[in-house]
This record gives structure tokens, C-alpha cells and sequence, in this order.
């Protein structure tokens, strides 16, 4: 039996079967599944057939295996971890520079997820969090990431309905598109008030190797005395300078 997971969620169950493999199978029949992991039979073979549709089993002839989709969430995390590691020194001088909050996001989804917060001297009441995730429509790193996503990604985002989060956010596709427009122009992205009500904040995109979108950069303040046209220029030096240390890490590849 594989020990570490909560055997009394579901999710602890599906866990629990994911661990039960090991670096030599190559097709775990479903009795193995059972045995090493104690639930019942029918209990391994429902949570199964259900990490098959979600990319994270292979059914193959024998049994299952693990699916490439778990490599692929692997490598994301890793990915996420070498950009963290190389992101911070630049975070901390904006900070140090803006006194006010920063955070470093990307696109998962319809939303961005923050990887990085770090409080200002003067500490908005941001409800944002590290790991958190808000709709890409309604913050300006959600609103830089968007402007630089894929045309069809783009229409899909706009496509689907969007709420109200407070008074002052932007539902209408027509007038977000044409925001879009002007981020994509400018590389950097505005909002007022959209995500929470006192907070302002700007933010700018960061590119990776061949222009790719990798994250955004944000910096947030209290709408009643932060002017965000202020830290245009820090802001984009410190995606500059990230998007210039990716490229010299790649370059040492």
C-alpha cells in the first residue's frame, strides 16, 4: 500500500494510484494497481479510467502506465521554478525602486496565476496571492498576457462571458479588444480599479527565446495616490533585464 496520501478524498485515492507506479513498469495490470495500493478493485478501475481521460494514465495492452501529460506538468513546474530563480533579483529592484507591491504572473488558461508577490513598503490591500489566480480580462498582467497571446486565444478569452468583479470592470469585448490593441501597441498594460476597488496597477509582458510570451510583471498601488505612468520605465528595464538573463541562460545551454 502506498502511504503519504488521504485515502478518505478522492483525490487522495487518485494520488495514491499515481504513486503506486514505479521506474521500472511498463504496463501495471489492474490486480498490481490494487495490491499496491489496498482500495478495492472497482475503486482502482473507476479512478483510473478517469486519470486515462485526463492525460495522467495510459490504458496499453497489460495494463496502464503513466501518461505523457504528467511529464508535461512536470516540466512545467520546472520550468515555472528556473523562472522564479531568475525573476527575483529583478522583482526586489522594482520593488525597492516602486515601494509598492510587484508581482510576477502567467497565463494558465482563461487566468493568470500569480508565482510571485511582494508586498510594497506602503502595502496595498492587494487580495492577490503567490499561487492565486484571477481572470485575465480584468488586471493589467492578465491584460499584457492577453494582448500578447495567440490571435485565436485572444477571440476564445473575449468569446466567453466575463463578471463584473467590481464597478469598474471592463465586460464589453468591443472596448476590451480595443484596450488589447493599445497594450500590443505600447507593451504596457493599465487598470483601474477592474480586479479590486482602491488598487491601480501596470504591468508589462515578458518575452523568452524567438519572442515568445513567458509571464508579465505587474506593479500595484492604492488608487488614491499611485500615479502607475510613473513606473512605465522601471518596469519595462526589469522585463528587459529578465528577458535578457533568459536569453544568456539559453545561450549557455
Amino acid at each position: 500500500m502506498t502511504g503519504g496520501a488521504n485515502l478518505d478524498t478522492v483525490l487522495g485515492k487518485a494520488v495514491t494510484i499515481l504513486r503506486a507506479f514505479r521506474p521500472d513498469d511498463h504496463a501495471v495490470p489492474l490486480a498490481t494497481l490494487v495490491a499496491r495500493t489496498g482500495l478495492h478493485k472497482a475503486t482502482v478501475h473507476r479512478l483510473a479510467g478517469e486519470l486515462v481521460a485526463n492525460r495522467l494514465l495510459d490504458r496499453v495492452e497489460g495494463g496502464y502506465r503513466l501518461s505523457g501529460g504528467l511529464f508535461e506538468l512536470g516540466m512545467l513546474a520546472s520550468l515555472e521554478r528556473s523562472l522564479l530563480e531568475m525573476a527575483m533579483p529583478f522583482l526586489q529592484d522594482l520593488y525597492e525602486r516602486t515601494h509598492e507591491t510587484v508581482h510576477l504572473g502567467v497565463r494558465d488558461g482563461h487566468d493568470v496565476v500569480y508565482i510571485a508577490k511582494i508586498g510594497g513598503h506602503r502595502q496595498a490591500n492587494s487580495p492577490s496571492r503567490t499561487g492565486g489566480r484571477i481572470p485575465l480580462y480584468c488586471t493589467a498582467i492578465g491584460k499584457a498576457l492577453l494582448a500578447y497571446s495567440e490571435p485565436d486565444f485572444r477571440r476564445e478569452v473575449l468569446a466567453a462571458p466575463m463578471t463584473r468583479r467590481t464597478p469598474h470592470t471592463i465586460v464589453a469585448p468591443g472596448i476590451l479588444s480595443t484596450q488589447l490593441d493599445r497594450v500590443f501597441e505600447t507593451g504596457v498594460a493599465f487598470e483601474r480599479e477592474e480586479s479590486a476597488p482602491g488598487l491601480t496597477c501596470v504591468a508589462a509582458p515578458v518575452f523568452g527565446s524567438n519572442d515568445k510570451l513567458v509571464a508579465a510583471i505587474s506593479v500595484t498601488g492604492p488608487t488614491s495616490r499611485f500615479k502607475p505612468e510613473t513606473q512605465v520605465t522601471v518596469l519595462r528595464a526589469a522585463a528587459e533585464g529578465l528577458r535578457s538573463t533568459m536569453a544568456r541562460r539559453e545561450n549557455l545551454r
